[in-house]
This record gives structure tokens, C-alpha cells and sequence, in this order.
């Protein structure tokens, strides 16, 4: 639970994100239905470091989410994205399925907010890869409801290996719930039906209109 003080700088940081990448981006963002009353898992695809700063500003709730311990380096930086909710791991942890698996589950049990990526690593060339099974084993065993979302322009914006981020235009459309529970029943056979039906929102998400939307996000 966050003290008062780390309430307040969360928000501090969310606002400042958030305010300089509607002037400087131009960001633009687009909801298809409501959020649940529960917490849930929010899923996106991952393209550029500038992604997880994006999701911790835009979403209504705090995310919990997993990051390389390199990203904290930076004090003032490193201190800016740890207030939005990422934990820092190491890299040896970060590439470990049984220790994401174990910390989402236990943030999930503790009524956090998760995001994860399910390609499980960014896109070097900003096209979507195919998704891993460990988010479909989470939603199974959380129960939690799933929030897709797709962000654009973010590999043009700040590709990997780059230092500053580009006055591009961005936008994030955040998709229709995903019941998991009724994928439970399935076992084995419901994880592969959830990740192909994610698979398949994702893609939507990709091709949906957003004011301001460009095809090179410039």
C-alpha cells in the first residue's frame, strides 16, 4: 500500500507524463467500454521503452508491471517510472517465465493493476510478434479480466537504442473486456483459444481510427 506522500508524487508523475505527451505527441486516446469493478490485466503490444511510461499515464489506475533494474539508472527517471508502478528485476530474473508468472499472480491476489506485454520482449522492428502463453496462464489462474490495448507510433517515436523521444504523434485504443474465467473450463486448450483470440483483438486494435491517426505516425 502507498503512503500518502507516494500517492501524491504517483500523481505528479502520471500528470506530468501524461500532460507532455498529449503537447509534445499529440497523443491521442480511444475507449470501447468501461472498466470493471475488479482489478485486471492490461495487455499491449511492445514496440519502444516509451510504452510502459505511456500505459502508467493513461490508465485510470496505478499498473503494476516488471522492468529491467538498467531502466532505474537514471535517479530522477529511474525514480519517475518506479512511482508509476514498475518493479525493477533483473535481467536474468526478467527472462525467468516461473518468476513473472509467480510476482503477476501475487500482485493480481493482492488487488493490484498488472500490465504485461505478451510478446514478452519489444519488437526490433515495430511489427507485432507473436504472443507468449505466459499472460493467457496468468489470466487462467487469476480469473482477472483482460484489458487489451494498442499503442502507435512509439517505435517511430523512440525506436530501440534511442536516448530522446521524437515529436511524433502517438495513440493507444483500449479494446473490450476479455472475460478469462470463461476460458478456465478449457484447461490446456482455453490458453491457446485466449492467445488466438488475443492475438486476433490485437490486430483489430491495430487498424482502428483515432483522431489525428496517421499510417507513418507523422
Amino acid at each position: 500500500m502507498m503512503t500518502y506522500w507516494n500517492r501524491v508524487f504517483y500523481f505528479f508523475v502520471k500528470w506530468f507524463f501524461f500532460i507532455a505527451l498529449k503537447i509534445y505527441n499529440r497523443l491521442s486516446i480511444r475507449w470501447t467500454s468501461s472498466l470493471p469493478q475488479r482489478n485486471v490485466i492490461v495487455v499491449a503490444n511492445h514496440a519502444s521503452n516509451l510504452d510502459p511510461v505511456i500505459m502508467g499515464a493513461v490508465f485510470p489506475r496505478r499498473l503494476r508491471y516488471l522492468a529491467k533494474e538498467e531502466l532505474f539508472k537514471p535517479f530522477i527517471f529511474g525514480n519517475m517510472v518506479r512511482a508509476l508502478g514498475s518493479i525493477p528485476v533483473r535481467k536474468s530474473d526478467s527472462q525467468s517465465a516461473g518468476t513473472a508468472l509467480r510476482t503477476f499472480l501475487k500482485l493480481l491476489e493482492s488487488g493490484e493493476n498488472v500490465l504485461i506485454f505478451p510478446e514478452g520482449s519489444r519488437s526490433l522492428n515495430g511489427e507485432l510478434q507473436p504472443l507468449e502463453g505466459g499472460v493467457a496462464l496468468i489470466a487462467l489462474k487469476s480469473g482477472a479480466p483482460i484489458i487489451p490495448s494498442f499503442i502507435s507510433g512509439t517505435f517511430e517515436a523512440m525506436p530501440p537504442g534511442s536516448r530522446w523521444v521524437k515529436p511524433l504523434h502517438l495513440s493507444i485504443v483500449f479494446g473490450d473486456t476479455i472475460d478469462s474465467v470463461k476460458y478456465i473450463p478449457f484447461g490446456k486448450e482455453g490458453r491457446e483459444m485466449l492467445l488466438k483470440d488475443l492475438n486476433e483483438v490485437f490486430i483489430s486494435l491495430s487498424t482502428a481510427d483515432l483522431p489525428g491517426k496517421s499510417r507513418n505516425n507523422s
